[in-house]
């Protein structure tokens, strides 16, 4: 029998599929000691789906809804407020109207009551729905409580709520209503509390709200509220309000706005007594829960009472402490310019790629984050990171690590001991690479960047004969010591030589020049064009594959429909579909392992899903003649000797010029010639990762065979020792691998912080804004020259749909997403720094660049005329604005 009632203070019922989130939260609540819930029962969903489940008018306005897409907001409109008086007009069965009755008059029937909505998608970790819903508060009487009920029901389907289940991906016809109906507390003050800070979410700190009367005058924004901090049993903060009116019930019924009495208006709501009183109970519910909470309470004469709790969903996961410690976490992502989420498999290979010591590597939110607890315990480890770190221009990043060494006091917290990102051993403070640094700046002999690739390829290629002969363990086995082995192999002391000399040339030239000429950064505008520069050629070469395309008309039109598991097949059956398969081979064979976020080995590479590559052609086709390849790489050997040239003619103007000018020229060839291998050793990488994921795919095909695996893709959300053992059994924890699925879902919807300490507070760095116009997104300059065009938001790089002159605006961008660059006039994206690969390939570009500009694809609307000032850091959005 179908149960349309149950009691709150009855957790035994407490049925989230019945009595929705906040029905289950408040009967989890009433069964916490010391806690005060008030009275009440929830009308469950049973009686919901009774009401609704005959009606074919409804039914046929969800079927509708169902195909709704976020962009689709007209429609949304108009089908809600349809659905919406279809609810509010139903006739609620009389069987369920007897029982809500008979409840009613148990409870006290002359009562009043607040109903609130309760949703069976609401108040869970990974997705709250606050405020999605409606609540109606003091409420008398039978039939008004009925009329509210339907009014509750019909909250379901407000734009605001249909558009948060859209986005969260809940299907509208799974999701259904149960109301909540609870005596009133009638308090005389009442707000919100966190049991983590909703700024810094620091979890040590709970955060309070608090104003009198009713919690609607806060949550409306009627007044400016107290809000009071509390940390582990001491007040750290008071902050008063002005509070000049207060909503208040009506013993009628309803609620009224009132103002609140001069003398009181900027006093201190909540004594402190009362104050820590309700850090307590917090403390409580958070232990109770498990996680931090976001609470609803009020206070009465009769002291507090909880009305709600849920999960604070905002937060960023923290990684446990064992030692009882403080920590500090910095961001491998932002290192890498890949801040999207990493799936377990692809977590093991770049965690050997980050760092010497394995043991600073920790994971949480799908991210790696490196502790440097350790480093910055003492002076001298503080300032070599310091040093590293702002090496890598993430200014951003490193002004958030000096923010959090000035609090003295926690520092003094942190755990010493060997555990460091910067690792003192022997191998570690070797001259060899800075001996091999001088031969290679004495001799400038560019064939030695080739020598150096080919001995790396013919390494690539006799792995590639070996791993195919390998199978089971031993291709783990193999796969693991190769990997480990890379760090050492890819980069020995004549290549770091090689890296090392264009770099330190560079700093000396950019130093130089500023000192002679007055102009930053000048090496970035000579480095395009570089020989032997494989991200470039990335970049360029496709513009070839655009020239054979772009000659059949019937290939054109089959790229609108292409398919990947079809498209090589496809292809040929078109007129000049063969040449237009062999130059996308050949390209594939070159360049095919890349992909974007590619530091994560399961992600699709090229080759695998080959019409990735489809919007980059065809953007070339619009932006470039034939022939386009060889125009753009001479056109940058041109500029780039020409600003040579215009630099040493300048310097000859000086006294002492001549040598300066012999001097400045000799540098720039250094830095021309060996520039390049700067971003080969992470190519290396890359191609190895394919090898590696190619062989690793046969062994899930073996598992999928045996049943162990559903679909060879799902070993992407093992770790490579639980990949390896299900090979050894034949076996796999499959309710892993969905537990897994759903976390790499949240993740997703995470913003990552740079800088965040094991309390979870999250530590920002700030810009020094001199100099910048005021209303300008301060960043990094990593690529000289000042630039207008249209900004053009790119979130995946498969969709990018670019015109020549326009600028490409990014959460990140890494060497995958070179071929955009031959079209763009500039770029800006939200992390990276003067040393990130996407930063190094904009100088070769001549692109002026700007990084770490915060919330840029935010800020910047798709579309809109900006300037992009790469010499000094800064991107200016209101000019006017374009259509798209």
């Amino acid at each position: 029998m179908k149960s349309y009632i149950q009691r709150i203070h009855n957790k035994a019922q407490c049925d989230i599929s019945r009595v929705g989130g906040k029905g289950a939260n408040l009967m989890e609540l009433s069964a916490v000691d010391g806690i005060n819930v008030p009275e009440g029962f929830c009308i469950t969903t049973d009686a919901y789906r009774k009401t609704f489940e005959s009606c074919a008018e409804l039914n046929s306005l969800l079927a509708r809804l169902s195909t709704m897409e976020v962009y689709h907001k007209d429609e949304i409109t108009g089908l809600t407020k349809e659905i919406r008086r279809v609810i509010e007009n139903r006739e609620i069965p009389q069987d369920i109207t007897e029982v809500i009755e008979a409840e009613l008059q148990t409870c006290g029937e002359e009562l009043s009551y607040a109903v609130r909505s309760s949703a069976t998608a609401e108040d869970l970790p990974a997705a709250s729905f606050a405020g999605q819903h409606d609540t109606y508060l003091n409420i008398i009487g039978m039939d008004s409580i009925i009329a509210h009920i339907r009014k509750c029901w019909a909250s379901l389907f407000t734009d605001r709520a249909v558009m948060y289940r859209i986005h969260n991906s809940f299907d509208h016809r799974k999701v259904f209503l149960a109301v909540v109906v609870q005596r009133m507390a009638l308090p005389e003050s009442s707000g919100v509390m966190f049991t983590a800070d909703p700024v810094t979410s620091n979890r040590k700190i709970v955060s309070i709200d608090a104003s009198y009367g009713l919690g609607e005058a806060l949550v409306s924004g009627l007044v400016n509220s107290d809000n009071y901090k509390v940390r582990e049993g001491k007040i750290t903060a008071i902050t008063i309000g002005k509070k000049n009116r207060a909503i208040y019930s009506l013993k009628s019924g309803g609620t009224e706005e009132r103002e609140i009495e001069s003398d009181l208006r900027d006093m201190q709501t909540l004594t402190d007594a009362q104050i820590l009183e309700l850090e307590q109970l917090g403390r409580r519910i958070e232990t109770y829960f498990s996680c931090p909470q976001d609470i609803e309470w009020c206070r009465s004469e009769n002291g507090f009472f909880i009305v709600q709790s849920r999960p604070i969903t905002t937060l960023y996961p923290v990684s446990e402490r064992k030692d009882g410690m403080n920590h500090v976490y910095m961001s491998g992502g932002h290192l890498q310019m890949m801040t999207e989420p990493i799936k377990p498999l692809g977590m093991f290979f770049l965690k050997t790629v980050l760092g010497h010591n394995p043991a600073v590597n920790r994971e949480f939110g799908g991210r790696l984050y490196i502790d440097l607890s350790q480093d910055l315990s003492s002076p001298m480890g503080r300032a070599m990171t310091l040093g590293i770190i702002g090496a890598m221009g993430d200014d951003l990043l490193t002004n958030a690590l000096k923010k959090l060494i000035k609090q003295k006091g926690f520092i003094k917290t942190l755990p010493k001991g060997k555990d460091r990102m910067i690792q003192l051993g022997k191998e570690d403070v070797t001259f060899a690479p800075l001996i091999h640094a001088v031969k290679i700046y004495r001799r400038n002999d560019p064939k030695i960047i080739r020598k150096f690739i080919e001995r790396e390829r013919r390494s690539i290629e006799q792995m590639r004969q070996e791993i195919v002969k390998l199978s089971g363990d031993d291709l783990f086995a193999y796969i693991q010591d190769d990997h480990h082995d890379r760090r050492k192999k890819v980069t020995p002391p004549d290549v770091a030589g090689a890296i090392a000399v264009s770099l330190l040339a560079g700093q000396w030239l950019n130093k130089k020049i500023e000192k002679w000429l007055g102009e930053k950064n000048a090496a970035d505008t000579f480095i395009q064009s570089v020989p032997n520069s494989i991200t470039t050629d990335t970049g360029l070469s496709l513009l070839d594959v655009g020239d054979v395309v772009r000659k059949y008309p019937e290939v054109l039109a089959y790229f609108e429909k292409a398919e990947d598991d079809t498209f090589f097949d496809d292809l040929v059956k078109l007129e000049g579909g063969s040449a237009v398969s062999q130059s996308i081979r050949e390209y594939l064979d070159q360049f095919g392992m890349r992909c974007s976020g590619d530091i994560d080995i399961t992600t699709d590479r090229w080759s695998e899903k080959p019409t990735q590559l489809i919007p980059m052609i065809l953007s070339n086709i619009r932006n470039f003649e034939p022939n386009g390849r060889m125009a753009k790489h001479e056109q940058g050997i041109r500029e780039s000797e020409e600003r040579i040239e215009d630099l040493a003619y300048r310097l000859e103007k000086m006294r002492g010029g001549k040598r300066k000018a012999k001097k400045v020229k000799k540098i720039a060839g250094i830095i021309r010639n060996h520039i390049s291998y700067r971003e080969f050793p992470k190519f290396s990488y890359i191609q190895r990762y394919f090898i590696y994921k190619q062989a690793l795919l046969k062994e899930a095909e073996k598992l999928v065979k045996k049943g162990a695996l559903q679909k060879k893709e799902d070993i992407y959300f093992l770790y490579f020792h639980e990949f390896r053992e299900a090979v050894k059994t034949g076996t796999v924890d499959y309710n892993r691998i969905i537990k897994r699925k759903e976390d790499y879902r949240d993740y997703e919807k995470l913003t990552p912080p740079r800088v965040m300490t094991s309390d979870g507070e999250i530590i920002t760095g700030e810009y020094d804004r001199k100099d910048i116009p005021t209303d300008a997104l301060p960043g990094v300059a990593v690529s000289s020259g000042v630039i207008e065009g249209r900004a053009r938001i790119v979130k995946k790089m498969e969709d990018a749909d670019l015109e020549e002159g326009d600028i490409l605006v990014a959460q990140f961008t890494d060497p995958s997403w070179t071929p955009l660059f031959v079209s763009i006039k500039g770029l800006v994206t939200e992390v990276g720094g003067i040393a990130t690969h996407g930063a190094i390939i904009a100088r070769e570009y001549g692109l002026p660049a700007v990084v770490s500009v915060e919330n840029a694809t935010r800020l910047i609307k798709d579309g809109q005329m900006i300037r992009v000032n790469g010499t000094a850091g800064y991107v200016e959005i209101d000019l006017p604005e374009i259509s798209v």
